[in-house]
């Protein structure tokens, strides 16, 4: 079943435009929602919640969202890398508040997660780190059975233990089956611990929406001489020179045509990197 199905989400600024944003997220799994800054990551997520006026249209659960967004916001969870809470207010005191709306809130999840997190619900919201706001955030969200949890940057400003921690997590909620999770990070490390599939963003449109595996197979990192250089150009997304020659990235499908290049598996990095290049 698809928890998650984004069909042509338009969405036009002054200077940016999302472009007929598409792709879907079946249940029982984690999707990476990877791009450079400003290439519409946030903007995406916003739409899918309706926070932002948009064209094309968002299902979940099977559901038109717009139509039944209250039935379907119960059993979902969604934190917003900017969201802010009254700063002087305490922890315990911002829950009873935000519990009200979930007619399915687990107050034994709930206090799990508290532990699980080290947070004191009589600290106030000024006295966190960055990072232990993250987390409270994320305790919300996962505190009332959600089936579908969405997240924006999730793991930024947290130490590398407290990112592995989050993203075992993550894990698992999806070993049931029937939960999925899709964050967007700029921290693609950790997208290669946990992530099933990747969604790939570029100047507001989609590039690519598939399982890592068949992301990672579908480019090669290469690299030749500044001689074999025009021979491959028209074949690279992108390229870098160098003092031995050249550095690029390739569909791997070109690769076979040049017998003499050097290529190798590219990480996430490489694959963003390469296609913010070719834009500029």
């Amino acid at each position: 079943m698809k928890l998650l199905n984004v069909k042509e989400v338009t969405k036009q600024y002054p200077k940016f435009l999302l472009d007929k944003v598409s792709f879907s997220l079946d249940e029982g799994y984690i999707m990476g929602f990877i791009g450079s800054n400003g290439a519409g990551k946030t903007t995406t997520l916003k739409a899918i919640m309706n926070l932002i006026m948009h064209d094309g249209s968002v299902e979940i659960f099977g559901q038109n969202f717009i139509d039944n967004e209250h039935e379907i916001k119960q059993k979902m969870g969604f934190m917003l890398g900017d969201t802010e809470f009254y700063k002087k207010r305490k922890i315990k005191t911002i829950t009873e508040v935000v519990k009200r709306f979930y007619s399915n809130w687990d107050e034994p999840v709930y206090k799990e997660l508290l532990n699980r997190f080290a947070l004191d619900p009589e600290k106030m919201i000024d006295e966190l780190s960055k990072g232990m706001k993250i987390k409270y955030n994320l305790t919300l969200a996962l505190s009332h059975h959600a089936k579908l949890i969405i997240l924006d940057e999730p793991t930024s400003g947290l130490d590398p233990v407290a990112r592995d921690g989050l993203l075992e997590l993550f894990q698992e909620l999806v070993e049931d089956g029937l939960t999925s999770v899709l964050f967007s990070t700029h921290i693609t490390s950790d997208l290669e611990k946990c992530a099933d599939y990747i969604t790939f963003i570029n100047e507001g449109k989609i590039v690519e929406s598939t399982s890592m595996v068949d992301l990672m197979e579908s480019y090669r990192l290469v690299n030749g001489s500044a001689k074999e250089l025009n021979e491959v150009k028209r074949n690279l997304i992108a390229h870098k020179t160098n003092s031995f020659g050249f550095t690029g990235l390739m569909k791997t499908e070109f690769v076979s045509k040049y017998a003499n290049l050097n290529s190798v598996e590219p990480s996430l990095d490489d694959i963003m990197i390469y296609y913010a290049k070719a834009g500029r």
